[in-house]
């Protein structure tokens, strides 16, 4: 199971990432646990200055935009 969290404050792009994701989650079967971050001190501490942003199992693989859903299916791999 690999461990996903959206960072951001909770706008409308940081919905969509996280729709996005469960959403190819749910298609491709891909076992995940999702979470949202949007305490502002714990995004800067992933060196974050843009979102929203992906972490994947402790690593950020995406900031500052809505991923397209082929990167989430690499991510989600």
């Amino acid at each position: 199971m690999k461990d996903v969290k959206v960072l951001g404050p909770g706008c409308a792009r940081c919905k969509a990432t996280a729709e996005v994701i469960a959403a190819v989650a749910k298609e491709t079967g891909a076992e995940i646990a999702l979470g949202k971050v949007e305490d502002m001190r714990e995004i800067v501490a992933y060196g974050v200055m843009s979102t929203p942003a992906v972490v994947v199992d402790g690593t950020v693989v995406h900031a500052g935009s809505v991923p397209e859903r082929a990167m989430v299916e690499k991510w989600l791999k």
